[in-house]
């Protein structure tokens, strides 16, 4: 007999649902209650433990000391690279050649420049003696003149003295004449035939002789003072004369010893830069990147050619902090720092967890910010707690660290964040002169 649709309804409306059973049995809001007591209980237990407090930066590994850091050789002089003595990643020495270049400038083109103008400078140099050599003939002329001038006025003087006294003999020989004469002519007038005419005659010749000796010895003292007076003349205009050409000589010396000074000028910077044309490694280190490629290629005087990466670097970790944090450090304060591709963990409020981390201490704190209003910290490696650094780190790997503060609770450290409160720092950590925020309030809470 086929059963009807009808009747197997009825027959599943009388079976008991037993998922219906067991819901309406099962007591679910104890269950929900207990879990959520357990979490609130958790939660507040959480709120208790503790927390340090820190101050994060991130950053990269560079070199503590500048001379460290990578260095871009520069070309000093315009020219065209010649030959490459090194491949890139290659290991130089200091002192080793990197790059030849050759010269460009039409001043510099000829290989002989720098004996040709040693040559222009001996040259001078040796017409500088020989125009000296003519300044010390002149001046020993000068003297000699001089010498000639004092010797002539002397002997001049000489000649006045004794002219003067021929004059004065002259003088009395014609007044002793004269005299002779007029007693002759008295006596030949007042003694008739005693006084002969011929005796007359002769006294009067040696009067006329006498006065033409004495113009004679006159004229003969004149031409003398003459002479005195025109040797100062005569001999100034020979001196002058060669006191002119001994400073025009010495003008030249002067002139000619301005060019030697610009030709040695000329033959120092010829000479170095000769050296500028080969580019050398300033210090051990390792070619990193080769900003110009190839051979004749032109490059400009300042142009960056080559890098060049030091082989020993001291290593150092450059972060950046923000400024509301950089208060909180100071030089010497313990950090802990992870590194990119180091395998790490970290959890910054409960350092004692930390896997992979190194220690490192704050060594330089920029004065300024950077051009994203962030300040540098410089770290060094603490080698004295903690291991050191990876010997595989290379500069400009990315890191990252934390310089630990004050302990306090999770829900203190939520409450400062959800607040905006400053960080807390130990009484011992405060910068000299500075008041620590974490005591002043703990002072006010006091007082209260």
């Amino acid at each position: 007999m086929a059963t009807s649709d009808i009747d197997i309804e009825r027959e599943l409306k009388n079976l008991p649902l037993e998922t219906t059973t067991l819901l309406g049995k099962a007591d679910s809001g104890r269950i929900v209650s207990r879990w959520l007591i357990g979490i609130i209980v958790v939660l507040v237990l959480i709120l208790f433990l503790p927390w340090q407090q820190n101050v994060q930066g991130t950053g990269n590994i560079t070199a503590l000391s500048p001379s460290d850091r990578p260095q871009q050789l520069q070309t000093r002089i315009d020219g065209r690279i010649e030959a490459w003595y090194v491949a890139e990643g290659q290991y130089v020495k200091k002192g080793d050649s990197i790059v030849l270049i050759s010269e460009i400038k039409e001043e510099y083109l000829n290989p002989n420049v720098l004996s040709l103008t040693q040559q222009q400078q001996d040259a001078k140099q040796s017409a500088i003696g020989e125009k000296l050599n003519k300044a010390t003939a002149l001046e020993q002329l000068i003297t000699q003149l001089e010498q000639q001038r004092e010797f002539k006025l002397q002997q001049t003087r000489n000649k006045l003295l004794q002219y003067q006294a021929e004059v004065r003999q002259a003088t009395l020989e014609d007044s002793v004449a004269r005299d002779q004469l007029r007693r002759r002519e008295r006596l030949f007038r007042d003694t008739l035939g005693l006084v002969s005419v011929n005796d007359l005659q002769t006294f009067q010749v040696r009067v006329q002789s006498a006065a033409a000796k004495l113009v004679e010895k006159q004229q003969m003292l004149a031409i003398t003072q003459t002479d005195i007076e025109s040797i100062p003349a005569e001999y100034g205009e020979k001196i002058a004369k060669a006191s002119s050409d001994r400073a025009a000589t010495l003008s030249e010396v002067s002139e000619g010893r301005s060019e030697v000074a610009k030709l040695k000028d000329k033959v120092g910077s010829i000479t170095i830069r000769n050296g500028f044309y080969v580019i050398k490694a300033p210090q051990d280190g390792y070619v990193v990147r080769a900003t110009r490629a190839g051979q004749g290629e032109i490059v400009k005087s300042g142009e960056p050619i080559v890098t060049v990466q030091p082989a020993r670097p001291s290593k150092a970790v450059e972060l950046y902090v923000r400024p509301m944090d950089v208060a909180l450090l100071k030089p010497g304060r313990h950090v802990r720092v992870f590194f990119d591709g180091w395998p790490a963990l970290q959890i910054s409020g409960w350092p004692q967890v930390a896997v992979g981390t190194f220690g490192a201490q704050v060594a330089v704190i920029d004065q300024f910010p950077s051009s994203d209003g962030r300040f540098r910290v410089l770290l060094v490696p603490d080698t004295t707690h903690d291991e050191p650094w990876p010997a595989q780190l290379r500069l400009g790997t990315g890191a990252e660290g934390w310089a630990m503060l004050d302990n306090v609770t999770v829900g203190w450290e939520i409450w400062r964040q959800l607040n905006g409160f400053p960080l807390s720092i130990k009484p011992g950590d405060a910068l000299p002169g500075e008041a620590v925020a974490g005591d002043k309030g703990k002072g006010d809470g006091g007082k209260k």
